[in-house]
């Protein structure tokens, strides 16, 4: 997956925003106004990367088998994993940890956050 794939999945999510809050060179997208991931357009060695929430178990797990996914430079290393774009991560597993990241920080939410946020999708799905 390459950085205008990436883009172009996180803002085919339901519910997701485009921002730039960091300056002009980092993109963030979130969910119910919680950030979900961050890719800095600008890339490093040559590769671009992102930032996801994940889970610290499946995280551990994750960086045992892909060389693409490590730790990120500029977050909590409990909650947040980088993947590096065109690497051995497969884009089907990409777009799983983004996926994921979502239900990290929607389940963080209060109830009845989860419940609006879930009750958008099944309105937008019927439509």
């Amino acid at each position: 997956m390459n950085i205008e794939e990436y883009r172009e999945y996180c803002l085919s999510i339901k519910g997701a925003t485009e921002s730039f809050p960091f300056g002009e060179n980092t993109l963030v997208y979130k969910i119910m106004d919680k950030m979900f991931t961050f890719a800095p357009l600008n890339p490093k060695d040559g590769r671009f990367w992102a930032d996801t929430k994940c889970d610290s178990t499946k995280s551990t797990e994750l960086m045992e088998l892909y060389n693409g996914i490590a730790f990120g430079p500029f977050s909590d290393k409990k909650h947040w994993i980088t993947i590096y774009l065109e690497s051995d991560v497969p884009d089907s597993l990409i777009k799983e940890l983004i996926n994921h990241s979502i239900e990290e920080v929607i389940k963080k939410l209060p109830k009845k956050k989860q419940q609006e946020y879930r009750s958008t999708l099944r309105i937008k799905d019927e439509n």
